[in-house]
This record gives structure tokens, sequence and C-alpha cells, in this order.
């Protein structure tokens, strides 16, 4: 569904009818034209220039849906859906086709770049598990699919305000979070954007070293600088900021791992995430007595610690498992 060019479609029409079709869009969530009967048929019929409809498969397991996304160039990505509970539905989206960061341990790295995501294309992901859920509201967004977010910032930005617009999705601030893998610039920016949006740093390492072999952005961007950028947007901003852990085994889940992490995240406003690696063929994920001991000394050293629940797994939906060229 090409949302820019339905929109400039109605610009010559009366100024209420925008308001009706995003209603009927985003409201009442319909998938074909012949419904939207409070529109006078002629234009019904014009609009049908402009489906409704988008490209997908489904794959569920359990709590977990995840779609496969074909788009108007026929470049595919993937969006997932977790169900926490009756009434607590997250959309994970994509923000670019593959991702240029190449990080070891995550699938989408494999694809590259292939470009980034327009906001209508980042939005009709959440679209979609809306007309999934049909009664039920979709409650939380992360950013946090395939690609960096911060290199597609501007429709990143755009992205969010739809979502958030009451004529749209009117999804809260605070209930949605951006992830990046530590791009200063686009942290810089963010803090002046004044958003209650949340921001989530993909850490994995306490250190340059391990952190530049997991992921070679750091080699620009190291720890230094990113924390420093981290720390100057909670100066302006006074919000919290997550740090995400993958877990593997062998790498980066050793105790002088946890020192080294609790000597650098002992900060207020800091909270730390620790996630079960979910395999991609590289590597193991850590056992659970392990995670626990790290979890353990990073409180007990005063680090506020959570631990992420596990969706998707088993259909490739999981945190670091999205790539539409090996899963198919």
């Amino acid at each position: 569904m090409n949302l820019p060019l339905i929109e400039k479609k109605l610009k010559k029409e009366k100024a209420y009818r925008i308001k009706q079709v995003r209603k009927l869009i985003f409201q009442d969530l319909i998938e074909d034209w012949d419904k939207a009967t409070v529109l006078p048929l002629e234009l019904r019929e014009e609009l049908k220039e402009f489906p409704l409809m988008i490209k997908h498969e489904m794959f569920e397991e359990g709590n977990t849906v995840k779609a496969l996304i074909e788009l108007e160039d026929g470049l595919k990505i993937e969006s997932v859906l977790m169900k926490h509970n009756d009434n607590r539905f997250t959309v994970c989206v994509s923000s670019q086709v593959g991702c240029p960061l190449a990080c070891s341990f995550c699938a989408t790295g494999t694809m590259g770049l292939k470009r980034n995501l327009e906001p209508f294309e980042i939005i009709n992901q959440v679209l979609l598990f809306s007309r999934y859920l049909k009664n039920k509201k979709i409650t939380n967004i992360v950013f946090m699919g395939m690609g960096e977010p911060f290199l597609n910032y501007d429709n990143v930005m755009s992205a969010v305000h739809i979502l958030n617009s009451p004529e749209y999705f009117n999804i809260g601030s605070r209930k949605i979070s951006i992830s990046t893998s530590g791009i200063v610039e686009g942290i810089e920016r963010f803090a002046k954007e004044g958003l209650q949006v949340n921001l989530s740093i993909s850490l994995h390492s306490p250190n340059n070293e391990l952190r530049s072999k997991l992921m070679p952005v750091n080699k620009k961007y190291p720890l230094e600088k990113v924390l420093k950028a981290v720390d100057d947007y909670i100066l302006k901003t006074k919000r919290k900021v997550m740090f995400e852990y993958l877990m593997i085994k062998g790498k980066n889940d050793s105790l002088s791992c946890a020192k080294g992490l609790a000597r650098i995240m002992k900060k207020p406003l800091y909270m730390v995430n620790l996630i079960v690696y979910n395999p991609t063929g590289k590597f193991v994920p850590s056992n659970s007595r392990t995670i626990k001991k790290f979890k353990d000394y990073l409180e007990k050293e005063g680090v506020f610690t959570t631990q992420r629940y596990e969706f998707g797994r088993g259909i490739k939906a999981a945190c670091g498992q999205l790539a539409t060229n090996n899963n198919y």
C-alpha cells in the first residue's frame, strides 16, 4: 500500500476526505476500496489505482508471527509480531532492506544493504499486523528488525511521527523504541528531537577489541564515542537508555567481560538488557547457568539489569535472525 500516492490523489478532494481515508485505512483497517462505503462510488473506483493490499507470507510459532513482505520493487523484508498477552502486542519493524554493518552474529548483515525503506514501507509493517490482530491494538513498536535505523534517519523519524499521530496509529511515544549500533551522529540528532521515544544501544561487548570483532562499526564509532554521545543524550533528555547485550558462549560471557561491563555501565540512567544469542550459524548461545552468573554479578555491582524473553527462534524470527536471502 503506497500511502503517499493515495494522499497525493486526495489533495484535489475536499479536506475532510483525507481524514476519512486515514480512518478507513488505519482504524477500520479496510483492505479493499469497495468497503470504503463512506466515499462516493466514483472516488472509490479512482482509488483502486492504488491497491491497499500488502504482499506477504506469514509464519507462526506460539506467541510470535513473522511476516515476509514483498515491496513494490520486488525486494523483501521481514517484520515480527510478538504477543505478550491479550492486551500487549509489539511489532519489531525493519528500517532497511538488509544492513551494511555486517555484524558477525547477525543474519541480516550477510545480506549487505539493498536500500533504505521509505516511511510508508515502515508503517506498512505495522498496518499488516494491525489487520492480522483485527480488533486488538498494536501497543509497542521496536525498530530492531533489519537494518540500522540511524542510517535511514529521516525516513525513520517520519515513520515515528506517523505511528504516533492520532490520525494514524496513535501509538504513544514512550511505547516506541529505536535501537542503534552506535551511530554517533544519529544519537546526537535524536537528542534534539524532543521526543519521548526510547533509545537502545546494541553493545554486546565491554571493550573495543572484542566489539570491533563482533561489530565492525566499532572501528568508526568506538565505545568511548558512543558512550559520550549517550551521556550527552541523557543530559539533554533525562531519559533512560537500554544497552542490549547478546550472550554468546565463549565470546563475551566470561566473568572478565561481566567485570568490564559493570565498570562502564554503572550509571544511574543506564540499563543492561541481556539477550540469549539466537543461532545464525556461527556462534553458540551461552547456557542458562552462565547467564545467571553474569546477571547476578552485574546486579551485585549495582547495574540495573534485565533479561529478554525469547521469541520466535524456531521460525527464525528472533533477534539477529532476520534475513530474506537464506531463510527461504
